[in-house]
């Protein structure tokens, strides 16, 4: 999943793009004529419409489903409004239609990269609040650090006392990946 950056090309033979990127585009555009603005609000509602019906599609996916929403952005992407910018970002976006609807073959693909975005953040506010490592070493500390921090808010563990008692008591606190172990076969094993 990306967001269609130059350097994702020819990486894999297939990826999907994030549509909150996509749609951060149509936020971008600033129409001054009032039929623009009415227009560029009615087609980012039903651009988030149809994304909530994809995130819906994905928890519960069918031959209709699959077909109703490809017809339902065909129709989308079909619109024109008059507002030669917002025309042309429609066009984009159709452009990029069978990246966009990935999730529709494949319902386990994410509509957005928001998380990774987020966690690659952490990493340049850091390198930004301290003038960066001091290091190779130091640079290894800190992702090694910022890898154990994410990973335990990802399963709910309080950093500092899961940090404690692996120092402390290491034979009974189980490791991260032990825990995401854990995890992983607690949801395999329960009922769908």
């Amino acid at each position: 999943l990306s967001d269609d950056a130059a350097v994702f090309h020819g990486i894999t033979d297939r990826h999907a793009l994030c549509w909150v990127h996509d749609g951060r585009h149509y936020a971008k555009l600033s129409p001054v004529i009032g039929e623009h603005q009415r227009a560029l609000a009615d087609f980012r509602r039903d651009y988030w419409a149809l994304y909530r019906q994809l995130a819906a599609y994905r928890l519960s996916p069918s031959k209709e489903e699959r077909a109703r929403l490809e017809a339902v952005f065909d129709q989308l992407m079909a619109r024109r409004t008059g507002y030669n910018d917002l025309d042309a970002r429609i066009a984009k976006t159709a452009y990029n239609r069978d990246l966009l609807l990935a999730v529709l073959e494949t319902p386990s693909l994410p509509l957005h990269n928001n998380d990774m975005e987020l966690a690659a953040r952490r990493r340049v506010r850091k390198r930004d609040v301290s003038f960066g490592p001091q290091s190779r070493l130091g640079a290894r500390a800190w992702d090694t650090f910022q890898t154990i921090a994410a990973t335990a808010a990802k399963l709910g563990v309080r950093l500092f006392e899961y940090l404690r008692d692996r120092l402390t008591h290491p034979d009974t606190t189980p490791s991260l990946a032990e825990r995401i172990i854990e995890r992983s076969c607690a949801a395999n094993l329960s009922p769908a």
